[in-house]
Parts: structure tokens; C-alpha cells; sequence
């Protein structure tokens, strides 16, 4: 990847990594007013859908961090995240993309109805459903916006390579599943 808008590659791990850990430092609140409701663990992998993509950017750090993996490991089977092991566990789970980070919790995020009006659409886990309060009752603070990290990730993208390039978890690995 070339430094087409002012940033090398170096700089721009660099940056993910901070906001990844921002993410995380953002997200520690949540998980924790959510405790009871949550029931997200190790081998839990309802959201860990097939055909996910992320920024070039987040693949990148993923082929640095697990080049091994990725040469000469299988993807999981078609279905579920390529990167989920035979018990369900993230096998990235520290260099893991920023979607990952927010999965399990109330989301919300504003979306066009179908009159041309803005409105506040709100979602969680299947698994994490049962709870108080509900879901449209939380407050806002108490549900991670969506939008705001994803237009940063697209920037840090965009001043990388000069294209919002997403790329498949999937296709990160160099062997075919069987």
C-alpha cells in the first residue's frame, strides 16, 4: 500500500491501533453497565457472521499479526467468521476489527424511513435481547452510536491508499476452504 494522501503504512497501524484501544477503552463502560443482560464469553459466536468486510487498513493488521494463520490454517467453514476456531473462540481476538469490538451490545444509529425522515434505529444480539431496561428505553449513552468510529476508520482508509477499500475476512487466507 502506497502513501497516496500524506500517510505510510507504519503510520497508519499506528493509528488503528489507537483507535482500536480507544474502542475498547469506550466499550469497557458499556460491557459493564450491560453486565447482567450480557451474555457474550469465549465460544459465544451468534454474531460472528460469514462475509464481514473490513477497511484494507484492519487487514492489515490482521495479515501482520497472523501471517502463519493465514498462509497455512483453514478458514472456518462457510457460514460463520472465517476466523472462529472448531469451539467457537476468535483466533485474532487481540488484532480482532473494530466491528467485532462493539458486537453483543445495544447498538443505535440514526437511518432514512421510508418517508425521507431521519429516525433512531436501535439493535443487540438476539442472545443479549432479554433484559431491562429494553432496548428503546435505554438511554442513549447506554448504546454505542454507530457512524462516528466508522468514518474514521474510512478516513484513516482513505488518507492510507486514496479509495475506501474493504476487503472480506474471509478472503484473507490463503487457502480455500474445504
Amino acid at each position: 500500500m502506497g502513501a497516496r494522501s500524506g500517510m505510510g503504512a507504519e503510520e497508519a497501524a499506528a493509528a488503528l491501533v489507537a483507535l482500536h484501544a480507544e474502542v475498547d477503552a469506550e466499550v469497557a463502560p458499556l460491557v459493564t453497565r450491560h453486565g447482567a443482560r450480557l451474555t457474550c464469553q469465549k465460544g459465544c459466536s451468534q454474531c460472528c457472521v460469514d462475509d464481514l468486510t473490513v477497511f484494507e487498513v484492519e487487514a492489515a493488521r490482521i495479515r501482520a499479526n497472523h501471517a502463519a494463520l493465514l498462509a497455512e490454517g483453514q478458514p472456518h467453514p462457510a457460514g460463520a467468521c472465517a476466523f472462529l476456531d472448531e469451539a467457537g473462540a476468535c483466533r485474532i481476538y487481540p488484532d480482532r476489527p473494530y466491528v467485532c469490538r462493539t458486537q453483543g451490545l445495544p447498538l443505535r444509529w440514526e437511518d432514512e424511513d421510508d418517508a425521507g425522515a431521519w429516525v433512531e434505529r436501535r439493535d443487540i444480539c438476539a442472545l443479549n435481547e432479554a433484559g431491562e431496561p429494553d432496548l428503546v428505553a435505554l438511554p442513549a449513552e447506554d448504546c454505542w452510536t454507530l457512524g462516528p468510529v466508522e468514518g474514521r476508520l474510512a478516513t484513516l482508509q482513505v488518507r492510507l491508499t486514496g479509495r475506501p477499500d474493504r476487503v472480506r475476512l474471509r478472503d484473507l487466507f490463503e487457502v480455500a476452504a474445504t
